[in-house]
């Protein structure tokens, strides 16, 4: 609640131009009835790109193990940026990854290096894929506000990666569906398509189920891969970790030949990565 406020706060000060750090209490007093909307009607949108630095090895992992087409499923991707890691750059300790000339350029902190025989793994895209109870179109002027305003209004460098991959995605956005994907899940993994790998992924929107649904998305998942290959690559919770450690681990699965791995650990909005393969 209190991040959805900021972020309402911050709305303001893109869309009318106000000021509301300098006197915070009395801009809540003033626009209180907007404010009790947009806190209502809105949930925190973050879609962080940085945490493409971390995805990355995971899904060259999936493309070098199912040798073939990689197409996307994200669960929760609010407005799809990170269904588009393959159009941004990265930089790691033992190599770079991605297009020359991308807009976007990942780096962190590597507490545990990503492979150099990994980086030279290419990855093919194919559908891109996205399902959220409320999905930002930054297509338009105010989904882009949306967006922003939920980044803290005074990390400028997290204010301009964001708006670098808007610009991405809006060259040739990716399929966003709106629905409950715990849902609507088993549909569209019955609707893949043959030729390619479908790799259904999150970072942090499973934690926002109860345990009972959380379990059935696991469920539908390994039921759906007894009719054919399916990769998974997955932000842990908190009541799946083994034991305790810095940072939540990342875990990837290709089922049915791989079971599930955690196979580093990563800073929550990825900004440092303990990759151990």
């Amino acid at each position: 609640m209190p991040i959805r406020i900021l972020g309402g706060l911050h709305y303001l000060a893109l869309s009318d131009g106000i000021d509301p750090w300098f006197a915070p209490h009395e801009v809540v007093a003033q626009h209180r009835d907007w404010l009790e909307r947009f806190v209502a009607e809105h949930d925190v949108q973050t879609n962080e790109v940085q945490r493409c630095f971390a995805l990355l090895p995971a899904f060259l992992e999936l493309a070098r193990a199912g040798g073939r087409r990689l197409d996307l499923l994200e669960l929760g991707p609010s407005a799809g940026l990170n269904l588009l890691f393959d159009r941004y750059g990265y930089r790691y300790r033992n190599g770079i990854w991605g297009p020359a000339d991308a807009a976007v350029v990942l780096a962190g902190e590597e507490r545990g290096a990503v492979p150099g025989q990994l980086l030279a793994v290419e990855a093919d895209i194919g559908r891109r894929q996205g399902v959220d109870l409320n999905p930002v179109d930054v297509t338009t002027d105010e989904g882009v506000r949306l967006l922003t305003s939920f980044v803290w209004a005074d990390q400028w460098h997290r204010l301009e990666r964001l708006r670098r991959a808007i610009a991405v995605l809006r060259a040739d956005p990716p399929e966003l569906i709106r629905g409950d994907y715990v849902e609507l899940l088993p549909q569209l993994l019955a609707d893949r398509d043959p030729d390619g790998l479908t790799v259904v992924f999150q970072t942090a929107s499973t934690l926002y189920l109860d345990r009972e649904r959380y379990d059935q998305v696991r469920t539908t998942l390994r039921d759906a891969a007894r009719a054919a290959p399916l990769g998974w690559i997955s932000m842990q919770r908190w009541d799946e970790e083994d034991e305790a450690g810095d940072g939540p681990p990342l875990e990837v699965a290709l089922w049915p030949e791989r079971d599930v791995r955690v196979v580093a650990r990563m800073g929550p909005h990825g900004e440092w990565l303990d990759y151990f393969g």
